[in-house]
């Protein structure tokens, strides 16, 4: 479904180049749910937006449902929903529905189809009460509410969370967890980073760790805990980064 092919992405800054991935190497399988894990900095966000087709890999490729994220972009945006921590790309002048309506039109959906997707979520987020004010009023919260929305409002088969749960209070994020369970069933395909380990172990059934750029480990969780004869996920984090990439390439 997802192939990261040998990705290396690196940034001008001034005179300097910052190599922000370093041949980054992985797969994610179709209806896989797989945990992105990272320190701040360390490439994760990055990694998400190349496979979104707004960044472009400076070495490597990589391909999504066959299709390559640089020759074929909006063949991959078609099947794609993705949101980025602290973007939520909503118009604040417009309503929470006025919004959700806007993104539907682009993804060409009947306005019946719209308006069944916009009642579905707006009942699985407890938007009612607000759905029709301006969202340049909204909290956090409910911003993210919305804009968790925009990202599923067509439906997609592959699915980027970027801290998907920022800005959430608990039942909203016990929500969400409850959705990321019913998006799993119904086979669509998740990767999303999260500092939460908690919500990974939750979540996910694979995780891929970046440190400084470099894939530190990608596999199975279980297979994960069993290695590490531990089932504490932040204390596998911790020591993952400390050893590097020496344990994942041996």
């Amino acid at each position: 479904m997802i192939e990261i092919q040998e990705v290396t992405k690196q940034f001008k800054d001034k005179k300097n180049y910052v190599t922000a991935l370093k041949h980054v190497k992985f797969s994610v399988k179709e209806g896989e749910v797989v945990g992105l894990l990272g320190e701040n900095g360390a490439g994760k966000t990055t990694l998400l937006r190349t496979i979104a087709t707004l960044l472009t890999p400076t070495e490597g490729a990589v391909t999504v449902s066959g299709y390559d994220t640089v020759k074929n972009p909006n063949e991959i945006k078609r099947m794609m929903g993705v949101l980025f921590g602290g973007e939520t790309g909503l118009y604040e002048r417009l309503t929470a529905r006025e919004n959700l309506e806007y993104f539907a039109g682009l993804y060409g959906l009947s306005k019946h189809r719209t308006k069944v997707r916009i009642d579905e979520l707006a009942r699985m987020f407890g938007m009612r009460d607000y759905l029709d004010r301006k969202v340049g009023g909204f909290s956090k919260g409910m911003r993210q509410k919305v804009a968790i929305s925009r990202t599923l409002i067509h439906d997609p088969d592959i699915i980027l969370f970027d801290e998907p749960t920022t800005g959430l209070d608990i039942t909203s994020s016990n929500v969400f967890r409850q959705l990321v369970h019913q998006l799993k069933r119904e086979g669509k395909t998740i990767i999303f980073s999260s500092h939460i380990m908690e919500e990974v172990s939750m979540l996910c059934s694979k995780v891929a760790m970046i440190h400084k750029g470099d894939l530190v480990y990608e596999g199975e969780l279980e297979e994960l805990y069993k290695d590490e004869k531990s089932r504490d996920l932040n204390y596998i984090f911790m020591s993952k980064l400390v050893r590097g990439n020496e344990h994942y390439a041996s």
